[in-house]
């Protein structure tokens, strides 16, 4: 049996982008990671950004309106792929690889924004109600 499945909790680095490629609508994430160690008593911090790309047609239409910060788990399949870059002059670049991860669950985890003390004070009133 294999398994293939990556988890990745970050921030955006920027606004979702939709792309579509032989008639197929897909969303391109940019998420950030970040680790650190010590060294020579001192903390280094490490960024990892990751491509991750959307093709579920309900999970991509909702990715596309994440935005930049945005605080994220995506969960999915980790993916390699080649390319052939573009010609420069006369010369033809060999045959890139990149690494994606297929993305087949997103989980928003910003904290709600923060209600008004009026919409406080009314929400507390009705709890209390309710309470009683």
């Amino acid at each position: 049996m294999y398994q293939n499945k990556v988890t990745l909790i970050g921030f955006l680095g920027n606004d979702a982008e939709v792309r579509s490629n032989d008639n197929r609508s897909f969303t391109t994430l940019s998420l950030a990671t970040k680790s650190s160690y010590k060294k020579d008593g001192k903390y280094i911090s490490h960024t990892e950004w990751h491509r991750c790309v959307v093709f579920a047609k309900k999970l991509s239409e909702f990715a596309a309106t994440l935005k930049k910060g945005a605080h994220l788990q995506v969960e999915g399949e980790l993916r390699s792929r080649e390319y052939q870059p573009a010609k420069v002059g006369k010369k033809q670049p060999e045959k890139k690889t990149i690494w994606e991860v297929r993305g087949d669950s997103i989980l928003k985890l910003d904290r709600a924004e923060k209600s008004s003390p009026e919409e406080q004070e009314a929400a507390d009133v009705s709890h209390e109600e309710a309470a009683a």
